[in-house]
């Protein structure tokens, strides 16, 4: 009858590494199953475990697959072999770039926890959308240095790299050089859109007029910012545009804005009527926010009057709306009730003289 220690398994040959790599995949396995089943039961009471669980099941699988498969490699027969130490350098790699999207997951994950946390208090005002501009181009700015880092530490797992780079880091003369001229183009762009997120310039969702377009700011990156347009166009600009051309914001402080319309009229016109009017229509309309409302004669020159209607809004989309709502409504009732107040084109014609060939006729 055979002992116990001729069953004994030889780690080192190839059937070891077979039933390492086995058990491995198994471990995994299980440990992925008994996450999600933990996940799938607290889905119900925090739902942003289940969101997290399905952010980071790929990577981390990934990374839990690479880390055991070092591991047995480097317990087994593998490990004995000549080419192992190419093998051992690829591991290491895959594990770093693994290990750096995972922790990039999570970063990204948190801050948009954090994001949405903030939004439920408060959505609309200026200081949230400051606040989601600077957590917005922070977490870009983390998961930028992370893939950084990840790929310097691979890049000096080698020692030829490793004496490059030490070589070249010791001439101050040439990095200055360098940085000198990435920061006119690559790093200038970086370092005006940590500017503009974190000096309150621009934030997402404000309202501006750029390059003479309407729109609102849609995204905030680290070298790019986009312009959303009314047409749903989208303007793309860099962001050292924002730090050295002037930008017309409309919501700087506050979403409220005055808006105007002119209408150029006949000198018939009645101007008490006209405002009555105007003051029935806005407070019929719940685009009006009550602050300030109103008619002025703001030039008589020519044949035509210009009167100026003055409404106020809580918000640049209503305030829109109210503008074209009022120069509908009073272009109608003009037409129906006072069309002597529309403006026309007056021509005086001087009579012929008295010796002329036409009164002759």
């Amino acid at each position: 009858m055979m002992s116990l220690a001729e069953f004994a398994l030889d780690w080192s040959s190839w059937v070891g590494t077979l039933v390492g790599a086995t058990v491995a995949v198994v471990l995994v396995s299980v440990a992925v199953i008994v996450v999600r089943f933990i996940a799938g039961r607290a889905r119900g009471r925090s739902a942003w475990i289940g969101d997290l669980e399905r952010r980071i099941r790929v990577p981390a699988m990934t990374l839990a697959l690479v880390v055991a498969s070092w591991i047995v490699c480097a317990t087994t027969a593998p490990a004995a072999l000549s080419w192992w130490a190419v093998l051992e350098r690829i591991l290491f790699i895959a594990t770093v770039l693994v290990g750096a999207w995972l922790l990039s997951t999570l970063v990204t994950f948190g801050m948009e926890r954090l994001m949405q946390y903030d939004s439920r208090r408060d959505a609309t005002s200026a200081e949230a959308r400051r606040r989601q501009t600077q957590l917005t181009v922070l977490n870009r700015l983390v998961v930028v240095l992370v893939g950084v880092i990840a790929v310097g530490v691979v890049l000096f797992s080698f020692p030829e790299v490793r004496a490059v780079g030490t070589s070249i880091l010791a001439s101050a003369g040439v990095v200055s050089i360098v940085a000198g001229l990435a920061a006119q183009s690559t790093l200038g762009n970086l370092i005006a859109g940590v500017q503009i997120a974190f000096t309150d310039s621009i934030r997402v969702g404000d309202v501006v007029v750029v390059e003479g377009e309407w729109g609102r700011i849609g995204e905030i990156n680290l070298s790019y910012v986009v312009v959303y347009i009314w047409d749903e166009r989208r303007l793309i600009l860099p962001c050292t545009y924002f730090t050295s051309q002037p930008v017309e914001s409309w919501t700087r402080r506050s979403e409220k804005i005055l808006g105007t319309v002119f209408m150029d009229l006949d000198w018939r016109v009645p101007v008490d009527a006209v405002r009555a009017k105007f003051m029935e229509i806005v407070e019929g309309s719940d685009a009006w926010d009550r602050r300030k409302a109103g008619v002025v004669v703001t030039g008589s020159e020519g044949g035509h009057v210009t009167l100026r209607f003055t409404i106020s809004a809580k918000d640049s989309d209503d305030q829109w709306d109210l503008r074209c709502l009022v120069r509908e409504k009073i272009m109608t009732w003009l037409q129906q009730e006072h069309p002597e107040a529309l403006p026309v084109t007056r021509v005086m014609l001087d009579p012929p003289a008295a010796g002329s060939d036409s009164a002759r006729v």
